[in-house]
Order: C-alpha cells, then sequence, then structure tokens
C-alpha cells in the first residue's frame, strides 16, 4: 500500500512541478507566460504609477483553466498537503526498515542500534523525529516494531531540569504515559526513556544503544 501512495503522490507532486514551471510573463512576477494567458479577465491591484494597469489581460494558468476559484482553492490546499506527505514518505523510504502507519502518523526503522543522541540525528536526517507516542494507539503501534526486531527503543522524551519531569523533545510537559511499574526511578541520573518490549516506559541512560524508531 505504501508503494502505491508513493506513485500516487510522486505523480500529484509532479502536477504541482509542471503548474510552478509554467513560463513567467517578463516584467509582473508570479504571472504566466504569454503562451498559457487566454481570455479578457483582468487582475487587480497590478496598477502602474499613473494608476493603469500594467500589462495585457490576464487568466489562470492552464493547468486551472476552468475551475471556479473556489475549486483552485481547495485543489491548491490538497495538492500542498500532498506534496508534505511525499516528502514525509521520502524519509521515510530511506530509512530502509520496518514500516507503520497510526494516524496522521508514520513509524520507520532501520534496525539499528545507537545511543540517544545518534538515534535522533537519524531521524532527523531523514527529516522525520525520534517516535513519541502520544496516546495508547501510538504507544501499541510503536511497540508492533518493537516486538518485530526484539530490541528496547528510545523515545523522543527526556528529563527536563526538574528531577522526575519528563517532556518532550519540544520542551513541552509528556501528557501520556507508560510507566513500566516503580518508574521512573533514575533520580537525575537517566535522563532518556526507553520502551520495553511489552509496551511499558522506562527511564534509561541516553549512552546506550538501543532500537531506532523514527516518525513523520
Amino acid at each position: 500500500m505504501l508503494s502505491y501512495s508513493s506513485y500516487m503522490l510522486t505523480a500529484v507532486a509532479a502536477l504541482l512541478v509542471t503548474c510552478d514551471a509554467l513560463p513567467k510573463y517578463p516584467g509582473i512576477p508570479g504571472l504566466p507566460g504569454r503562451d498559457y494567458l487566454k481570455g479578457q479577465t483582468r487582475l487587480s491591484g497590478l496598477r502602474g504609477a499613473s494608476g493603469s494597469l500594467v500589462g495585457p489581460p490576464v487568466k489562470q494558468p492552464t493547468c486551472l483553466q476552468g475551475l471556479p476559484n473556489s475549486l483552485n482553492t481547495e485543489l491548491h490546499k490538497v495538492l500542498v498537503n500532498l506534496k508534505h506527505r511525499l516528502s514525509r514518505l521520502k524519509g521515510v523510504l530511506v530509512l530502509k526498515g520496518k514500516i507503520r502507519e497510526v494516524g496522521e502518523k508514520i513509524l520507520a526503522s532501520n534496525g539499528k542500534k545507537v545511543d540517544f543522541a545518534s538515534a535522533l540525528a537519524s531521524c532527523e536526517d531523514s527529516r522525520g523525529t525520534l517516535t513519541t507516542p502520544m496516546n495508547e494507539e501510538e504507544n501499541k503501534a510503536i511497540l508492533g516494531i518493537v516486538k518485530k526486531y526484539n530490541q528496547y527503543a528510545y523515545l523522543g522524551i527526556k528529563e527536563g531540569e526538574d528531577s522526575g519531569q519528563f517532556k518532550y523533545l519540544n520542551g513541552m510537559p509528556v501528557n501520556y504515559t507508560k510507566w513500566h511499574q516503580n518508574e521512573p526511578n533514575g533520580k537525575r541520573t537517566e535522563k532518556c526513556v526507553e520502551m520495553y518490549t511489552d509496551g511499558s516506559w522506562n527511564d534509561k541512560k541516553c549512552n546506550l544503544p538501543r532500537l531506532t524508531i523514527c516518525e513523520f
């Protein structure tokens, strides 16, 4: 399914590129070229010092001709969203590992075990970030990959300046937890968080090799 989606999104992205690549009208930045302009619809706001309209009458680019303005706006939003999703999928495919989709997130792992800093850098290099479960559904999805490799995995959570206060990587406090019994108990000596193979969490030192799982 993911491969099919990639092909579809690539085609849509190509459409975006085609529209964006239309020749521009000389002297008026952002307007289509003369060969792509038809009709007598003028654009307001493009006036010279004398108050007269600059350039000949213009209309929509051929790639969107014939569509109502409201539909053009919606189509643009859809294409931008798909282009963003394609970028995320490219990052996923770079990892060439286990892939899962949960909600709006795509999870992927390259199967490598590294320390926290290296795991985070690997995800960011692929245009993602270290996976962070925000609810039970996402925790179970991450657990699915953990079980596939049968390895503990780092999560995108670290202990803050206050002992026992764990936060997401953006500095916001954690609002969903799945701590193992009697955890966390590192008392500022274990600032990272790992997921066990049963889906529960444990605070752990950040220099130990753990499975890398990224989200996009």
